[in-house]
Formats: structure tokens, sequence, C-alpha cells
């Protein structure tokens, strides 16, 4: 995998992927930018829930869930010193459908972060991650 990472202005960037997406990212006015995008660890923790919900969807679709919508809400900390590295991630992710079995939720978060999900293992290896569910009937 190959990206590309631009310096724009002051503390604004452009990423791009191989698959050819780009994405501004910036820091915040007292960093010395003008809060053009998301700054880049909210960017990794975007991707890390990305990450791990695709594999939820996944592995309820394939386990035939009747499932309308999956989210997942993540409360992050970061070390208060530099490198501000996260130290704990909590993911709580909700799974709307119809008589949706919790045994099937509860494995399918397990399996992402445990097997499948290589942003959320590779960041448990320096910070707590924990993980949570709740199934809403439509």
């Amino acid at each position: 995998m190959k990206a590309r990472v631009k310096w724009i202005e002051n503390a604004a960037f452009v990423g791009e992927s191989e698959s050819g997406h780009a994405l501004v990212m910036d820091g915040a006015k007292d960093g010395g930018g003008r809060n053009l995008g998301p700054r880049p660890m909210e960017v990794l923790l975007l991707g890390t829930g990305a990450c791990s919900a695709y594999d939820v969807v996944r592995i309820l679709r394939k386990a035939r869930q009747k499932i309308q919508d999956c989210y997942v809400e993540i409360d992050a900390e970061r070390a208060p010193t530099d490198p501000r590295i996260f130290t704990r991630i909590h993911m709580h992710f909700v799974v709307k459908g119809q008589a949706v079995n919790p045994a099937h939720v509860k494995r399918a978060v397990e399996l992402s972060a445990d097997k499948y999900c290589s942003a959320s293992i590779m960041l448990a290896k320096s910070a707590q991650m924990t993980h949570d569910f709740e199934i809403i009937e439509n």
C-alpha cells in the first residue's frame, strides 16, 4: 500500500491514497492551522472505527442478520505529553435491525477486535481497547 501526503500551507496537508482518493487534514488555529479539515489523529481514529464497523456489518450480513444500520461511537484519550499516543479507546457499536441476535453481534465485535480489524489490533498494542454494543429493534 502506498500513500502520499503533501504540505499545502501552514499546518494543512492533503493525503492521497493509492486508490486515488484525497483528504485534507489541518491543525487547529492555535497550532498554526486554519481548521480546514480533521486532525491527523482524528483521521486515525475515524479510520479505525470504519475498519471495525466494516467488519461488524460484513460478519452480521454473512450471519443473515436483518440489520438496517450500524455505527460506532468512539471515545478515546491521548497521553498528555509527546508523543501524544492514544492510551485508551472505547468503541460502542450500535446495530439497528429486526430480530438481531445479540450473540451474533457480540461475536462480530469480538472477531473484528481480535482477528480482522488491522487498525484496532495495531492500536491495541499501545492503547487499552474496549468494546461494547447495543441493539435497537426497528
